[in-house]
């Protein structure tokens, strides 16, 4: 049994990039659809679809982002919130990454949002990963 599903995720996705593989397959969570409606949004993956498995299973479809070089558009991508510490961040602390190039994800109050978008909304949260 998966105990971590948001590792578990990132480092299929990591994996996948690295092998330039166009779609890799991850286990559904709720969580898991939020990160990826983030990293969809700020253009790191092209799409993703929910799929329907055996004995009520479902997985995700991911299609990943590569330029014309065949280089990914993720370069990194960490998880810093692990299950035995984690990370909690003020609104103030997520003003920017990478000098504007990266990405925090960060669970909030109000769902699973960007950096600087929780920035903007002045809400802070459990930094889920980072991403550049």
């Amino acid at each position: 049994m998966m105990n971590d599903l948001i590792a578990d995720a990132l480092t299929r996705i990591r994996n996948a990039a690295m092998r330039k593989l166009e779609v890799t397959t991850l286990l559904h969570s709720n969580t898991v659809v939020g990160i990826l409606t983030v990293l969809e949004a700020k253009g790191y993956i092209d799409s993703f679809k929910v799929v329907d498995g055996t004995n009520n299973k479902k997985t995700i479809q991911v299609t990943l982002k590569y330029d014309e070089k065949e280089v990914s558009a993720i370069n990194e991508i960490k998880r810093v919130s692990k299950s035995g510490r984690r990370i909690y961040k003020a609104s103030s602390e997520l003003k920017n990454f990478k000098n504007g190039y990266g990405t925090i994800i960060v669970s909030t109050n109000k769902g699973i949002i960007a950096n600087d978008e929780a920035f903007a909304s002045n809400v802070g949260g459990e930094v889920l990963c980072t991403v550049w």
